[in-house]
Formats: C-alpha cells, sequence, structure tokens
C-alpha cells in the first residue's frame, strides 16, 4: 500500500548526476565543471537595490503576475533587444525561476494523451514534468557533431496529435545556437500542424562568435504559437535568486498565469525590484559578461584539445562538449568519474540528457568559473590526461 502513496514518475528518479559529481568534486578537492553556476556573483547596484527594498519595504504578497515594475521591465527588454511588444499588464508573467516558468507552461498549456515534443539533448527538468501531465513525449534527437534541427527529422514527429514543441536556443547542454534557417523550419512545421512552441531562451544573451539570438516569436505567424522564458539568474550571474518570466500572447500566458498561481504563486517583491533596476539599468554587464564568457571557452576550448579530447563548437550558453573516443572507450559516466578522481577535474556526462540510448561518448564542461579557476583546471587537464590510463570499454 506504501507505493500508491506515490507519484511514480518522481519515485522513479534517482539521485541528480549533478549532485552525484558535485559530491565525488567536494570528496576528491577537484574543481567543479560539471554544475552550471557562475562564482562569482553579479553587479552590485542590482543587489543594493534589492537590499533597500528588503530594508524599507513591502515585503508582503506582492500581484500574483508579478510586481508591475518588473513586468514593464521585461517588456521594454523585449522591445529594445528584439522589437517584441507585449503588454506588461497581460502579456508578462514573472516566476520563481525559469525551471518554474517552463514548469507552468507545461502544466498550463498540456492535457493528458497531448503530444510534446522534446528536442535531444535537453535540460533535464522537461521530461518528467510533461510526464506527470501524462503527456506523450516525441524525442527529437539531434546528431553530432553539428547538432542542427533537419527538416526530415522534424517531419517525423510532427503531426495532428502534436501539442507543442520545447524550444531551448541557446540549447543546454550543448550549446549550440539555432540559426534563422533551422528556425523556418520550424516555424513551418508548427503552422502547419497547428502547434505551440515554448521557447527556453534563458542563454539568450550568451551567443558567441558575433551570432545573433534570434526569438522563434520573431519569425512570421509566430507570434500567437510561442512563450518566451528567461532568466535574471543568466542574465546577471545571480542564479540563486530564482527570478524567471514568461512573455507571450494573453491567451496563453493567462492559463499558465493559473498554473503559476498554485505552484509559487508569486515570489520576493525585493528580488523582483532588483531584477527590474538590472534589465533597465545594468544590461551593459550582461552584454559585456558574453565577451568575457566567449574568452573563457577558448580557454578550455583550447586545453580539452591538446589534453586530446575532440571538442566541439560551442556557440552559446555556459558549456562546451567534447568526445572522449580519442582518450577512451569507457562510457561517459565512468569517465567523468574517473576524471573527477584521477585528474582532479568534474564534467557532466552528456547521455544523462537524452532519454534512452543516448550517446555515450560526450561529456559537458562549465566554463562559468573565475579565469584563476578554469586556469587550473587547464593545468590538471595538461598533467594527469598525457599519464590517465586508457581504460578499454
Amino acid at each position: 500500500m506504501v507505493g500508491r502513496e506515490k507519484n511514480p514518475v518522481f519515485a522513479a528518479l534517482g539521485t541528480t548526476i549533478f549532485t552525484v559529481m558535485s559530491s565525488l568534486a567536494t570528496e576528491h578537492k577537484a574543481i567543479n565543471l560539471g554544475q552550471g553556476f557562475p562564482d562569482e556573483d553579479g553587479p552590485a547596484g542590482i543587489r543594493e537595490a534589492a537590499a533597500r527594498a528588503l530594508k524599507e519595504g513591502p515585503n508582503q504578497y506582492p500581484p500574483m503576475q508579478g510586481l508591475i515594475g518588473l513586468r514593464r521591465a521585461v517588456a521594454g527588454h523585449s522591445k529594445r533587444f528584439y522589437d517584441l511588444a507585449f503588454d506588461p499588464e497581460t502579456e508578462v508573467l514573472v516566476t520563481s525561476g525559469a525551471t518554474e516558468a517552463l514548469t507552468d507552461c507545461i502544466m498550463g498549456l498540456t492535457a493528458p494523451g497531448d503530444e510534446a515534443i522534446l528536442i535531444e539533448p535537453n535540460y533535464d527538468s522537461y521530461p518528467p514534468i510533461l510526464e506527470a501531465m501524462q503527456a506523450r513525449i516525441r524525442p527529437l534527437r539531434l546528431k553530432p557533431p553539428h547538432f542542427r534541427l533537419e527538416e526530415e527529422a522534424l517531419a517525423e514527429v510532427f503531426s495532428e496529435r502534436t501539442k507543442l514543441i520545447i524550444v531551448n536556443s541557446p540549447l543546454n547542454p550543448i550549446g549550440r545556437v539555432f540559426d534563422r534557417s533551422e528556425l523556418e523550419l520550424l516555424a513551418m512545421f508548427l503552422k502547419r500542424y497547428d502547434a505551440l512552441a515554448v521557447c527556453d531562451e534563458v542563454y539568450e544573451h550568451l551567443v558567441f562568435d558575433g551570432r545573433d539570438h534570434v526569438p522563434l516569436m520573431t519569425l512570421p505567424g509566430m507570434r500567437d504559437r510561442c512563450v518566451r522564458v528567461g532568466s535574471a539568474g543568466k542574465m546577471f550571474s545571480l542564479t540563486g535568486w530564482k527570478i524567471g518570466w514568461v512573455a507571450g500572447p494573453a491567451h496563453l500566458v493567462q492559463v499558465i498565469s493559473k498554473a503559476h498561481q498554485f505552484n509559487t504563486f508569486t515570489t520576493s517583491p525585493a528580488l523582483q525590484i532588483g531584477v527590474a533596476y538590472g534589465l533597465e539599468h545594468e544590461m551593459d554587464y550582461a552584454l559585456a559578461n558574453t565577451r568575457e564568457l566567449e574568452a573563457k571557452r577558448n580557454l578550455i576550448g583550447n586545453a580539452l584539445k591538446a589534453a586530446g579530447f575532440d571538442v566541439m563548437k560551442s556557440e552559446g550558453t555556459y558549456f562546451i562538449t567534447a568526445s572522449i573516443r580519442n582518450l577512451t572507450n569507457e562510457v561517459d559516466r565512468d569517465f567523468c568519474k574517473r576524471l573527477t578522481r584521477e585528474a582532479g577535474v568534474a564534467a557532466i556526462p552528456l547521455s544523462v540528457f537524452f532519454g534512452n540510448d543516448g550517446p555515450t561518448h560526450l561529456v559537458r564542461f562549465a566554463f562559468c568559473k573565475r579565469r584563476e579557476v578554469l586556469e587550473d583546471a587547464c593545468r590538471r587537464l595538461g598533467t594527469h590526461l598525457p599519464s590517465l590510463d586508457r581504460v578499454a570499454g
């Protein structure tokens, strides 16, 4: 009888690989390039604005949809960078982090039996929430090394039963930034099958090498089919604040808001005030951070190549992916654990971001760390990788 008390979706989940690798890194005093969070806080001005609000108040429940000042700032940001106009009263929702925003979108827009397309590899929160909502997942697996959206693959997963697709660009974990031609293909299928898109754009400003981030919503006919999810944590290196948002057409944001009101209902007004200040006054930080992270990507990428990895292109995000086949025939999990123990650098096996039978020869490194930390990691890789015993799988 005890088993009947559990939701089978969540009961079946084990300890996340992030917890496993972080614990192993601590045990072996390794540099943790597994979890993707910065090790430096964002602009002091944002934190000072939030601190003043915390002291001066108000500290009671803010409006369920978020403080109007932050909703206006989100709308202003979208207009400034993408010429997207949102009504802050009806088309913007503030959430307790982007993961909550994504959960609200899935809860609000899917019903049991609906088909939802997941692009693999994918952020690990998508599948269990869809499964808990009893939606049917149709995986669309991108193929290394280029990981592009192809028309043939889209045609295989879209159908009359498709309700929505989750589009993460820039894409965690592999750092792909879908270009306009790929998005135009996707838009064609969305219109053909009258489907929706939940656009996870939390890394929207972390795009490298002069590329542009193109929101799917900016393409013709997409304004009423898409919702955009954003993250102050990723934009301003304040991941612990957990401030996210959803922006989109009122008819979709309204139902997503109804899911939100029974999840967190709202979030800290002081932090909302701080983020509103950031969107209005600290965007120079976000843009400069992109340049710094691009340099850090180059640093770790060159070290990985020198150590024998086959390094794949990172077009955005905090992450760079590399193949281990030049080094070993081990599966990615075993290699990452051994790399942590023997070389003192922790990474994440990419297979955890796929469903069944995903590739087992790719690993992900996070480079959103202080430069001296990355330089130490590079030294360790250069010192230990040549002498790391090759293991035949």
